[in-house]
């Protein structure tokens, strides 16, 4: 059984884990604003010398020239943007999910200790029970392992797509110039 300086301390662990990911999730969005303001600033002043060069075109065929060269470089733009978003994601879901991985790694320690300390404590004739028990815990902390592998080799898979697709789409855009 746990003793009160042990609630007492796990429960301070779980404060501060849960003011250090919201610290987390803020900066997310600090980034995430701070990126979506150079974006808009950045396309404001492309607009702006649009314009300026739309109403400086003097034959049709000027037109078509410029216009062409101002729709070629917004894809590479937009697999930056993209690239950003994907950035500021994937790092705060991934102090997400450190936090996840060390409540969880402690959760299975204390739980562990609480079954040897129930085993060790277990009248005489119950050793089947206590092994079917330790049993089970070992047979579900492999299915959380396995979890966290595939999600693991997941993200690592999606992650390997983006930038595939990044690399593919940016080289593209650039031949069109």
């Amino acid at each position: 059984m746990m003793t009160a300086e042990q609630i007492v301390a796990s429960h301070k662990a779980n404060v501060e884990t849960l003011f250090g990911l919201t610290a987390k999730a803020f900066e997310g969005v600090e980034k995430l604003v701070e990126l979506n303001l150079s974006a808009a600033k950045a396309a404001l002043d492309e607009s702006a010398n649009s314009t300026q060069a739309v109403l400086s075109v003097k034959d049709a065929q000027d037109l078509l020239a410029m216009q062409a060269s101002l729709f070629q470089p917004l894809a590479e733009k937009t697999a930056a943007y993209s690239r950003h978003l994907y950035d500021i994601a994937s790092g705060t879901g991934g102090e997400f999910t450190k936090a996840f991985e060390a409540q969880a790694a402690a959760a299975q320690k204390q739980f562990a200790t609480l079954v040897d300390t129930a085993a060790s404590n277990a009248p005489a004739g119950s050793e089947q029970a206590v092994a079917m028990m330790k049993g089970a815990v070992t047979a579900a902390n492999s299915a959380f392992e396995s979890v966290q592998k595939a999600v693991k080799q997941a993200t690592d898979l999606a992650e390997s797509n983006l930038a595939a697709v990044t690399q593919t789409a940016t080289p593209k855009a650039g031949k069109k110039k």
